[in-house]
């Protein structure tokens, strides 16, 4: 299916988007709308014809865990309800610990690299089959961005993604800028990994921008579109010509003038000249798969675990990552917290003021979130609370109301609270 020129799809450019000229797509973001209504913006969208494609995060197809059933009947249902042609996902895990590892289960909230192992391979591939027969329409999953690289890893990215389309017929969505922030950070050429990835299996692409910081490509999607980025699509375009190709923008939303001149220079980008290749003139040479082994779920949970609880608890850094880029991504994604919790609850940071922020990080430095971001930050006013802050009374007293209105008559008092933790502990929540 022909898709053309798209843009993401959010409430906080829905205006500027049903306004751009020569906007054949749009894509959403599945977990931000309801599975039984739209908004009026893609319902008046949809009428005039344009295609919407909901875009999952949730679920966590790379993870050890086989897909949570209600996740996929929520996804199915927002395909459904849009008349989609197709649903994406990424190739990621994002969440951790669990029955098969004993643990409490840890939330990433963000999307993190599986290791390119058989084993991972393995466990995503099933996971993508049960995804396949619960989802109405076909599945494209994308690559993502990484600040790190995990330790022993035996295929390369465009290996990986090639077995993948072979072992499960699953389409692709190619981020571009996902494959230059991994050839800042990781080192990765882009041309070897459309060299090695299966062109024909691409849905579309994503184009998106970031900024680098010491060194460090940060996928913000927050900031203009780069040249690099740019070039990286002009070699894919040299490949295949992808049937649809979209902008992604997330914050920092720009003016429409501005939308519009990225959208032009992403519908101009033409093929690279340097080097013509197609499918045929793909890199043959496969590596030698090994015979399936038992256990790979148990070795993935245990591995992914280890991982998560580094970045999100404290716990030490597992044997053979480096340690300063795990601290910059356990940054990044306490930053992030920060951010989404600041938006589900704008209350807080009203109602703290300038010390949001540092008490926020101080919070979430040891204590993992596990029940998405309302939850969090309902944990987070009540620990404020039982700690007698903020130390402003008014403020203390805004902070009460504020959670009283959203959970009970009362704060709880410490004793309550180690209760709460220690049954969580047990019960593995």
């Amino acid at each position: 299916m022909k898709l053309g020129i798209g843009i993401g799809w959010r409430p906080e450019i829905a205006d500027a988007v049903e306004a751009l000229p020569g906007v054949d797509w749009v894509e959403a973001v599945a977990e931000n709308l309801c599975a039984d209504h739209l908004p009026d913006s893609l319902v008046r969208l949809r009428e005039r014809g344009v295609t919407v494609v909901p875009h999952g995060v949730s679920l966590g197809l790379g993870g050890a865990d086989r897909p949570d059933p209600g996740r996929l009947a929520g996804l199915a249902a927002r395909a459904e309800l849009l008349g989609t042609p197709l649903v994406t996902e990424h190739i990621a895990f994002v969440r951790a610990g669990g029955p098969l590892t004993a643990s409490p289960v840890l939330e990433a909230g963000h999307l993190l690299p599986v290791p390119r192992t058989w084993d991972a391979l393995g466990v995503l591939c099933e996971n993508v089959r049960i995804a396949q027969d619960s989802l109405p329409v076909p599945l494209a999953l994308e690559n993502i961005a990484a600040l790190f690289s995990w330790p022993g890893e035996e295929l390369t990215e465009g290996q990986f993604l090639a077995e993948l389309v072979e072992r499960t017929g699953v389409r692709l969505l190619i981020d571009v800028a996902n494959l230059h922030t991994n050839h800042v950070n990781r080192g990765e050429d882009p041309v070897t990994a459309l060299d090695e990835l299966p062109v024909e299996a691409i849905a579309y692409v994503h184009v998106a921008g970031g900024i680098e910081k010491d060194g460090v490509w940060h996928d913000t999607h927050a900031h203009p579109v780069t040249q690099p980025v740019l070039d990286v699509l002009a070699e894919l375009r040299s490949r295949v010509d992808p049937p649809g190709v979209l902008l992604e923008r997330d914050d920092d939303f720009p003016s429409a003038g501005e939308l519009a001149g990225e959208l032009a220079a992403i519908r101009s980008t033409p093929a690279a000249t340097s080097t013509v290749r197609g499918a045929a003139c793909r890199r043959t040479v496969r590596p030698a798969k090994p015979v399936p082994t038992a256990g790979a779920r148990d070795r993935t949970a245990v591995a992914q675990t280890a991982l998560l609880s580094s970045l999100v608890a404290g716990t030490p850094v597992p044997d053979g990552f480096d340690h300063r880029r795990l601290g910059v991504q356990g940054r990044a994604l306490a930053a992030k917290r920060a951010d989404v919790v600041a938006k589900v609850a704008p209350e807080l940071p009203e109602i703290l003021g300038d010390g949001y922020r540092k008490a926020f990080l101080a919070y979430a430095g040891n204590r993992p979130m596990s029940g998405g971001y309302r939850r969090d930050a309902l944990a987070f006013a009540e620990l404020l609370l039982v700690e007698g802050r903020p130390d402003d009374e008014a403020a203390r007293r805004r902070l009460t109301l504020w959670w009283q209105d959203r959970t009970g008559p009362r704060p709880p008092r410490r004793a309550t609270r180690l209760v709460r933790s220690a049954r969580a502990a047990l019960l593995g929540k």
